[in-house]
Formats: C-alpha cells, structure tokens, sequence
C-alpha cells in the first residue's frame, strides 16, 4: 500500500509497505478516504511539535470505508462508511476509568506517537471506530477537529449567559466558537487575520469580530457592557497569545488553552488570584464529544464549507514542501 511519512523536520517521503493482514479479534482495517491537515501535522513537519518522534506517518483526521472486522467486531461491517477517534487510550489508568479517556496517562495519538493514516489503509480497535454512513466522507473526517473544539466548550462548562471569547480563528477555534454560540452564549472570535475572522463569524455565527491591538480590552469592555468575557479560550498555539489571554478574562471567569504550544507559559499571580481565575487545559476530545459533533452534523448545526482546499494524496508531499497552510482546512483525498 503507498504510505507518506515525516522521515525529520522538513522532509516527507512516499514509500510502500505491506497492506494489514492478520488482525486481531477486536480490530477493523479501514481504506482510507479522507484526510485532514492539520496544525498536528503541520508543526510535526516544522519540527515544533511536542510528544513527538521520527519518523512518523502524520495523519488522525480520517475517514473511510470498512476493508475487514476481527473476529469478534459486530459494531461494523465491511463497507461501512466510518470515522475514527485517534486517541489510543490504555482504559485502565485512573484518567481512563473516570471517563477521561482523552487524558490517559499512556496516550498513544495516531500520528503523534504512533503512525496515522497518511496511507492507504488503517488498522485500529473497533473501540475507536464509529460507523457514520449518513455522513459524507468529508463530513466524517472533519469530525475529529469539530470534536477538540466541542470538548473545550465542554469543559468550560459554557451556559447561555457566558460572553466567550475564542482567541485564533483557525480550524480549532472555528469549532469552538460555534459550539460555544450553539450552547447560547454571546461570542466573541479575534484574529489578527481579516480573512480568518470574516469567514469564522459566517460559518460559526459569531457576534462580534475583532483584531487584537492596543486596545482590544477597551473593545471588550464596549461591546460586552463594561464587563470583560466570562470565558476566555486561547486556540493559537502560540506563547504570546496564549500569555496576553490572562488579561482578557473578567472577574471569576475562566480561561481554557486549546492549543499547544511547545514553551513555557507565565502569568502573573497576583493579577490571577485577584481576578479568581479558573485556568483550564483541553486535550483531545472523548467518545461523547465525537458523538455531539456528529449529531450537531447531522441535524445541520454544523455548515459544511469548514472544508476550503482539497488536494490528492499524491500532492500531499508538495503541499507540506511548498508551505502555504493559510487556508482554513485542507483535506486530502484517495480515490477508488
């Protein structure tokens, strides 16, 4: 089967390996379909992404058609349509066994620490295959980075009388900030790209837009009636950003990092203790968020143009060279 691969920092290779044969009682090879672009994926290329190693086939944003069950799979069948969750999660540790399976302490993420689905066949356990033949193959693969967003508004446990503001209109913060309007809150998306914001506030009905300068507080305290956002969630990635977030936060709120960055974050406590901060991670996503995302889809909650370039599998290699990522999503297709 072809396989592309990150061998080190910068440089992606095509290569053939043998297609999965022999699989285990509770494992489903799939024929890949669909494949998501993501920061992932790219900072892995970049060589500044963390938890990583080389080399690694790249790829977790995946959708595609049963090949083959194990043995004892009786959820799917071959020819179902299906996305996966790429999160290899061991079910035992504590994390595990109190539902958050996201934040296993033995997390092995397809294309992080073990190899993804940049290939054209994928074998995994039928436990982290959801069959989704109402879907789309290009619906289903955007299913996973939906699902990181909704599983960030989750966690901030965001009610109809929150202010948010999502910080980064990337595909991320795409996804949170319109799971945050879904749950009924005002939401506030900023960007120091125009294009970014534009498009954000249309696909995810944001109410207000705006670019960050020297007085985005005064803009918050304007549009929000004197009062800064009750949640603050910083889907950048990037130091700077992730750092001035503190400041945006109002008075008993909350602020979640949705990105990651590969650094050292400082605040000041002082300023946090006064403010009575509640400061959140979010990491991956769980069955329950992949669902939501999947019934939001569903019932149209979800627009369907969060898709913007589509290449082949056999560009993939010059996209990642050539380095133009300013699209919001790329999606790389195989045919037959």
């Amino acid at each position: 089967m072809r396989v592309i691969r990150c061998t080190e920092p910068g440089v992606m290779e095509e290569i053939e390996q043998a297609t999965p044969k022999d699989l285990a009682v509770n494992e489903v090879l799939i024929a890949v379909k669909r494949i998501g672009i993501c920061g992932t994926d790219i900072h892995a290329f970049g060589g500044n992404q963390p938890f990583f190693t080389y080399p690694r086939i790249l790829g977790h944003e995946l959708s595609g058609v049963v090949e083959a069950v194990g043995v004892n799979v009786d959820q799917t069948k071959k020819g179902d349509t299906v996305t996966i969750i790429p999160y290899m999660n061991c079910g035992t540790c504590l994390a595990c066994k109190s539902g958050k399976t996201n934040c296993c302490t033995s997390m092995k993420v397809l294309g992080v620490h073990i190899d993804g689905g940049m290939a054209s066949y994928i074998k995994v356990p039928a436990s982290h295959v959801i069959v989704v033949n109402d879907l789309t193959l290009d619906d289903a693969a955007i299913i996973e980075p939906l699902s990181i967003g909704a599983h960030a508004v989750r966690r901030a446990e965001i009610v109809q009388d929150d202010t948010v503001l999502i910080i980064g209109a990337g595909p991320i913060g795409l996804g949170a900030a319109r799971f945050a309007k879904l749950q009924g809150a005002t939401t506030i998306i900023m960007d120091i790209s125009e294009e970014r914001l534009k498009f954000c506030k249309n696909w995810a009905d944001c109410d207000f837009a705006i670019q960050p300068d020297d007085h985005t507080i005064e803009t918050l305290l304007h549009i929000n009636g004197g009062y800064l956002p009750s949640v603050v969630m910083d889907a950048t990635g990037n130091k700077q950003s992730m750092t001035q977030a503190f400041n945006y936060a109002g008075n008993g709120g909350k602020l979640v990092y949705v990105g990651l960055v590969k650094d050292t974050i400082t605040f000041s406590d002082p300023d946090f203790h006064a403010k009575e901060l509640t400061l959140l991670g979010s990491r991956n996503a769980t069955k329950e968020d992949f669902e939501y995302v999947i019934n939001s889809i569903t019932k149209g909650l979800v627009k369907s143009s969060y898709v913007t370039n589509k290449i082949h599998f056999d560009e993939l290699i010059s996209y990642f060279k050539e380095g133009d990522f300013s699209t919001n999503k790329t999606m790389a297709i195989i045919e037959g």
